[in-house]
């Protein structure tokens, strides 16, 4: 998730650029860029790192002019690096982009222009479009960004200016969110609506596939068959606090929110019916897995919980056994890693501290290892010999959200993997679990709207002090980390037991009014889970299932029931979380918790 803004008016571009990238820069940090059309030319000024950084280069080297597009980068191709940076050139004249998104194409289009005589200069999916542009331009940059796209397979929002046609801007949007400001005598782009709020509040908000073309007399909307829209302006009348957040009430329901996206992006290019599961530069051959007698998988914290439900895809599909382990724990206790094992470090961003001296440590024995992270460039994608990303795109709220249920969904693409490469991967097992990915971001929607309900549900539970969560197999995983959510923002003690361990001695604490959630995704196990629940009921517990839709159940057990729609119990927990998320959000807003920011927390912890 990268952030665009565009300007065209009779003021000085930069100015307005710099400003809404500053707004937008919580969608991307490790690089900024501008690009403004001076006496007919385009000059580009961008930098690795912060904001700051190129606004210092700025105060040293001007770039002048009215017109302009600016970027503000969340790697996904290529590690953060000056020639990384947007806005990207065509290699054969002055055509110049900013994109957000992923071309998932981009590898047999750079070979195709290659071909033609085109020469790229970084490692980025975006460097294809302004040379595919350029190919098919023949004197209309609108028809010509139109052709380009034709061609394009994936998620973008483009800004595109050309120095042959000095007075205008062409954008466009699919699968990436792209607005148009009107200001008094000027007009913008932005990927978000807080970018133009210091000028404007008359906004239209394009649709994908649609097309804009901004000049001096305004922006005009068309359909790529240069069929005029006429869209109603809406108007803004948030603040902009409230406008950084989409409109919610915090960054964690607006990440939870983006769930469905985060989860399509992660699948881009890597899930397919027909084809293999496609894990891109992650590639082992048959005879160097066979080499492998032993799976670490190392992590902290929520991560950790994403890597228990990873234990069980792997060993169950795969037949490798595999220990998930707590990362401070891991290297102080003399494992046994050998040139065998394959370490796994889960990490949202890359620079946990105690996961990165694990794998420092197991490199230096000889180990293969793998990184899974959220972020391109981080110590720990750097180190690794191999990496997968998460495409979750920049999480702000300190709890994880997006970053947790992509890791999940991930681990599952891995246990598919190395399934298949062990020629064990079954077909209905295969078939089974990618019909489920694929339809799990529209039955995250179903979940989303169950807000209502679990609004109310937390109304009951908010004022107590302690909760415990039930649940077997990867329901006990999930019940990990909905125990975990709620501690990190409501500040309610709660516990996590596996549905027959309760029993062991922790019944003891049951007492009438005790409030339990208990998890009955597993259906093979929902018998089982059904006696669990029946002997803390009998007890005076009152309990909150999480269910399927149309789940036979006793009522009578049950004080509250929340429904998830039917999908394959292995991605259930998927769902689950979405819930388990809400619950914890809707209880912290109730007890007036400051829910983005918790306590005693930080979103990266690089301290041991």
């Amino acid at each position: 998730m990268c952030g665009i803004v565009g300007y065209i008016g009779n003021k000085k571009a930069s100015n307005f650029l710099i400003e809404g990238l500053s707004k937008l820069e919580y969608r991307g940090y490790d690089s900024a860029g501008i690009a403004v059309i001076n006496n007919g030319s385009v000059e580009i000024r961008k930098h690795k790192g912060r904001l700051s950084n190129l606004v210092e280069e700025l105060e040293n080297n001007s770039a002048d002019g009215t017109i302009g597009i600016g970027h503000t980068r969340w790697a996904t191709h290529g590690e953060p690096s000056d020639i990384n940076s947007h806005p990207h050139q065509t290699s054969k004249g002055d055509i110049t982009v900013v994109h957000n998104g992923i071309i998932e194409n981009y590898n047999e289009l750079t070979k195709w222009l290659k071909s033609e005589g085109y020469e790229f200069k970084s490692a980025t999916d975006t460097e294809v479009i302004p040379n595919l542009i350029h190919y098919y331009y023949k004197g209309d940059l609108f028809e010509a960004v139109v052709k380009a796209t034709e061609n394009l397979e994936g998620s973008y929002a483009l800004g595109v200016v050309c120095g042959q046609e000095p007075d205008k801007i062409v954008a466009v949007r699919k699968d990436s969110p792209l607005i148009v400001g009107i200001g008094n005598g000027e007009s913008f782009i932005a990927s978000d609506i807080p970018a133009v709020l210091n000028y404007t509040r008359d906004i239209y908000l394009l649709e994908d596939n649609e097309f804009v073309v901004l000049t001096n007399e305004g922006a005009k909307i068309f359909k790529a068959n240069g069929e005029r829209i006429n869209k109603e302006i809406y108007k803004v009348t948030w603040n902009e606090d409230a406008a950084e957040k989409g409109g919610y009430d915090s960054f964690m329901l607006k990440e939870i929110h983006e769930q469905p996206k985060a989860i399509k992006d992660t699948m881009s290019g890597r899930v397919s019916l027909n084809e293999k599961i496609n894990l891109g530069d992650f590639k082992l051959t048959a005879e160097e897995l066979e080499e492998i007698d032993r799976i670490y998988i190392i992590a902290c914290g929520t991560a950790y919980n994403a890597g228990l439900i990873g234990k069980v895809a792997i060993e169950d599909l795969a037949r490798i056994p595999v220990e998930v382990a707590i990362a401070s724990e891991f290297r102080y206790r003399n494992p046994i890693v050998t040139k065998k094992t394959l370490i796994v470090t889960l990490s949202q961003s890359g620079e946990t501290a105690d996961t990165l001296a694990v794998l420092r440590d197991a490199k230096k024995i000889g180990a293969k290892t793998l990184a899974i992270t959220n972020v391109v460039g981080s110590s720990i994608s750097r180190e690794a010999d191999n990496v997968i990303y998460t495409m979750a795109g920049p999480e702000i709220a300190v709890a994880s959200t997006k970053a947790y249920t992509t890791q999940t969904v991930v681990m599952n693409l891995l246990g598919m993997y190395l399934a298949d490469l062990k020629g064990m991967l079954k077909s209905e097992d295969e078939i089974e679990i990618k019909k489920a990915l694929l339809e799990l971001p529209n039955k995250i929607e179903e979940v989303l709207e169950k807000k209502p309900q679990i609004a109310e549900i937390a109304k009951i539970i908010a004022q107590e002090k302690d909760l415990f969560y039930l649940g077997r197999d990867v329901d006990y995983a999930l019940a990990i980390e909905g125990a975990l959510k709620i501690k990190e923002i409501a500040y309610i003690h709660s516990e996590a037991y596996a549905g027959g361990e309760l029993k062991h001695g922790t019944i003891a604490l049951i007492e009438p009014g005790t409030k339990i959630i208990a998890l009955l995704t597993q259906t093979n196990l929902k018998d089982k889970m059904i006696s669990n629940i029946r002997e803390v009921k009998s007890r005076g517990a009152e309990i909150i299932g999480i269910a399927y839709e149309g789940q036979e159940l006793d009522s009578s057990i049950f004080d509250e029931i929340i429904r998830i729609p039917q999908i394959s119990t292995r991605i259930a927990p998927v769902l689950g979380a979405v819930v388990l998320q809400l619950l914890a959000y809707y209880v912290a807003k109730e007890r007036g918790c400051d829910i983005d920011k918790p306590r005693n927390l930080a979103k990266s912890v690089t301290v041991e």
